[in-house]
């Protein structure tokens, strides 16, 4: 299974329609993120909903960390929970992964 940093960036190439390299740093993700998700803010703030409903981060939480941390930037603050997410996703998806792979071949259909 691919590494978790690069099925990260592979995820938010998706969503994002972009083509980062699968090596990017965990860091310089995290502020080129940032940077198009402002953008997105003061041009196509809908797309960006949207975006955020499909990848299914957690309103309450981003509202709530949102309102808490008044003088850090927005597109930071989202950028960071759609990489937490992502994240979360591959972790799933390893785990249930995993569960499949230990069962016997005689035991699956």
């Amino acid at each position: 299974m691919e590494n978790t940093q690069a099925a990260i960036v592979n995820g938010i190439n998706k969503d994002f329609n972009l083509q980062l390299e699968e090596n990017t740093e965990a860091a310089s993700l995290l502020i080129m993120l940032s940077q198009i998700i402002n953008e997105m803010i003061l041009k196509d703030f809908e797309r960006l909903v949207n975006l955020l409903y499909r990848i299914d981060v957690n309103e309450k939480k981003l509202k709530a960390i949102l309102s808490q941390q008044t003088n850090t930037e927005a597109g930071k603050i989202i950028a960071a929970l759609i990489i937490e997410r992502q994240s979360e996703k591959i972790k799933s998806r390893e785990s249930t992964y995993k569960k499949e792979s230990d069962i016997s071949d005689e035991e699956k259909w």
